[in-house]
């Protein structure tokens, strides 16, 4: 096969914030981009203006390596806010800058033809992207999705053959392939779209009555209550009670769950979480509770925009998976924020899979921590920060 013309481009990236040097670290081009911008290369040249979108992009390989095949104007969609970030650094870097981000709808697809997707790992955030393109690109949309072939699964060729006509996959290479997909199929799309989906729970701890949850397809446990939630909610009643003006912190909010039950007991309440798909759902979920006034959420890094000395009480469940790997980096940096954004005499509520013993590192995050419940697969803990 001959060299990508984007070749040079991709060679220079990095995975921001990280050099690069770590040889278990995260790389900035992987096998399934560059087999993505090859199957894709023609049909990017031939694109107009606009006609180019890439999603789940994760350090700009996709959206700067089509602009290196002549892509204008890309169109991109990246859930977590520091997968922007590092596609804004090395385009800086490489001195492309022909791109904009959109949220995942019709603003991001209408008129496109060409859609580059890195998989998802879970296919109810397949789902709903499959739809958007489905709906809101152009009728002659091609779809190429890619991942690595130990990720891949049958079920998503099942999710995009609901959705399109032609379904076809490309022989592997380096371990990664793709499903190309063409031709929408119009029936599934006169009914609403799937996500998000908005679930009734009977009762939850910590809430009276009814409690609905609105979930979009990319957040974690959906629609469900988790279990290390769960035992953090069967907490509620020693949490420190609301003053006035009281201001508690959903860290890491996912659906929205622990900030609407705060909000429920009076507090005023930061959401926050890198994720774009758990912020909408955070407020979402809020507003179906009738507390949507005191749930403000925030898209940022771990907690990195809270004002420090600002919060009374922090609860958090942060996530302990990159896929299939064990990754504590984000909760460090979580456990961080906490202590400089609490008051001092402030709480934080942990809850996390006990295997990875995280109460040393709240300790000197935060201030003295102890048990407060445990069972056989997660831990909550109490962290005082101290003044």
């Amino acid at each position: 096969m001959t060299e990508s013309p984007a070749t040079a481009i991709l060679d220079a990236l990095r995975p921001y914030p990280e050099d690069g040097s770590r040889p278990d670290g995260p790389v900035a081009v992987d096998a399934t981009d560059r087999l993505l911008l090859d199957e894709a290369r023609e049909a990017i040249a031939s694109a107009a203006p606009a006609e180019v979108v890439t999603i789940g992009d994760r350090f700009g390989a996709l959206t700067l390596g089509a602009i290196g095949l002549g892509a204008r104007d890309v169109r991109v969609h990246q859930d977590p806010l520091d997968a922007e970030a590092a596609l804004r650094a090395n385009a800086f870097a490489a001195r492309r800058g022909s791109f904009d981000h959109h949220v995942l709808g019709p603003e991001l697809l209408e008129g496109a033809r060409v859609v580059l997707l890195q998989l998802p790992k879970s296919l109810a955030e397949l789902t709903e992207i499959a739809e958007q393109v489905a709906r809101h690109a152009a009728a002659d949309v091609t779809l190429y999705a890619g991942g690595r072939v130990k990720h891949m699964t049958r079920a998503m060729n099942d999710v995009l053959g609901a959705l399109f006509t032609q379904v076809t996959p490309s022989l592997a290479r380096q371990k990664s392939r793709l499903l190309v997909a063409r031709d929408p199929v119009p029936g599934p799309l006169d009914r609403p779209p799937t996500y998000p989906v908005h679930e009734t729970l009977p009762g939850i701890p910590g809430a009276h009555g009814p409690f609905t949850v609105v979930a979009h397809g990319g957040v974690f446990a959906g629609g469900a209550l988790d279990g290390g939630t769960r035992l953090l909610l069967e907490q509620s009643d020693d949490w420190p009670s609301v003053d006035a003006g009281g201001t508690a912190v959903d860290l890491g909010c996912g659906s929205g769950v622990l900030a609407t039950v705060l909000a429920l007991r009076g507090f005023e309440v930061v959401a926050t979480d890198r994720s774009a798909a758990a912020v909408a759902s955070a407020r979402q979920t809020a507003a179906a509770n009738g507390v949507g006034h005191l749930v403000r959420t925030v898209r940022d890094d771990a907690g990195a925009s809270l004002p420090g000395a600002s919060a009374d009480l922090i609860l958090l469940n942060p996530p302990f998976h990159d896929r299939a790997a064990v990754a504590t980096d984000a909760a460090h940096r979580m456990f961080a924020s906490a202590g400089r954004a609490l008051r001092a005499g402030g709480e934080l509520w942990t809850v996390f899979n006990s295997a990875l013993r995280y109460r040393p590192a709240l300790e000197r995050a935060v201030g003295p921590t102890r048990q407060v419940a445990r069972n056989p697969r997660f831990t909550v803990t109490r962290s005082v920060r101290q003044a």
